[in-house]
């Protein structure tokens, strides 16, 4: 995750503000974003449904609720 985090602000246009130091990375002391569908990027839940066409979470066991939210609970697609 942490691979993509940084791929991610390094397209943004920040990832070179990075701390060298890990402890600061684990205290989140570095500039970013999350994106995640139902927030202000992606307000659409209803996208979710492409994304699980896509990917076929269920061949993990996760499944795509009639509300477009995941179960298990803690399941995450952003």
């Amino acid at each position: 995750a942490e691979y993509w985090h940084a791929r991610v602000r390094a397209e943004l246009g920040f990832g070179g503000e990075d701390p060298a130091d890990v402890e600061d990375m684990f205290a989140l002391k570095y500039r970013g974003a999350r994106f995640s569908l139902g927030y202000g990027a992606c307000p659409d839940l209803e996208d979710r449904a492409k994304i699980a066409e896509l990917l076929q979470p269920e061949r993990i066991g996760v499944q795509l609720s009639e509300e477009f939210q995941l179960h298990p609970e803690q399941s995450t697609d952003a």
